[in-house]
C-alpha cells in the first residue's frame, strides 16, 4: 500500500466530486487516499472556505472523513512535530525564495503535511508551489493535484467525463491551478484535445 496524503485544497478540489475518495485503494501500488485532521480544522476555522464549500459538511462526506482519516500513535506524532520544526525553521530561514514565481511560504499546516509524507512515509498532494519547493528540497515525494487525478484516470477509479466535470468545476470557481492549465492538452490530451493554436 502507498499511502497519499491529500493537503485542504487537493482535498476540496476533488472530494465532492470523487466519492468515495478517501481509504479507497486503486492502481497497481495500492495507491490509498487520507488526510489530516488539520484540514477538518481549517476549513471549519474559515468562513471564507465554509462559503465557498457548503458540502463539506454533507453527513456522508463529513463521516468519510471521520472514519478514513489517518491515525497517528503517540511516537508517529513526536517524529512529525520534530520533522514539522526542521521544515518550519527552513522555510523561516529562506522566506525569500518562497515568494518568487507565484509561490508563497508554506505554513505551519503545510510543514506539517510534508512532515508526516517524510515520517509514514507518504506521498503528499497539493498545488502549493512553495510546498513543492520545500519538499524537494527535502526529499519528499509530492504531486500536483492533475498527477494524481491522471493515476485515478489511468486505474479506472474515474472516467474522462468526470475529469472534464473537475476541470469545469475549477474553471467556473476560478479556481483552476496554472500547474492543471499547462497540463490539459499535455496530460489529458484524449479528453481535451491537443494544444490550440494561438
Amino acid at each position: 500500500m502507498t499511502l497519499v496524503l491529500l493537503d485542504t485544497n487537493a482535498y476540496l478540489r476533488l472530494a465532492k466530486r470523487v466519492k468515495p475518495i478517501l481509504g479507497v485503494s486503486f492502481g497497481q501500488k495500492e495507491y490509498v487516499l487520507t488526510i489530516l485532521k488539520e484540514v477538518e480544522s481549517e476549513v471549519q476555522n474559515s468562513p471564507t472556505l465554509r462559503f465557498k464549500f457548503p458540502w463539506f459538511d454533507n453527513p456522508d462526506i463529513a463521516n468519510e472523513r471521520l472514519a478514513k482519516g489517518v491515525r497517528l500513535s503517540k511516537e508517529e506524532k513526536a517524529q512529525i512535530d520534530a520533522a514539522t520544526s526542521i521544515l518550519r525553521e527552513s522555510v523561516l530561514s529562506n522566506a525569500i525564495k518562497y515568494t518568487t514565481q507565484g509561490r508563497t511560504p508554506p505554513s505551519p499546516t503545510d510543514c506539517r503535511m510534508l512532515a508526516f509524507g517524510q515520517v509514514r512515509p507518504a506521498i503528499v498532494v497539493t498545488d502549493d508551489l512553495g510546498m513543492h519547493l520545500l519538499a524537494r528540497e527535502f526529499a519528499i515525494t509530492i504531486w500536483h493535484g492533475h498527477e494524481l487525478l491522471k493515476k485515478m484516470l489511468t486505474a479506472k477509479l474515474i472516467d474522462n467525463a468526470l475529469v472534464r466535470e473537475i476541470y469545469e468545476a475549477l474553471e467556473n470557481n476560478g479556481d483552476l491551478p496554472r500547474t492543471w492549465q499547462e497540463v490539459r492538452h499535455m496530460t489529458f490530451k484524449k479528453i481535451f484535445g491537443p494544444q490550440p493554436k494561438s
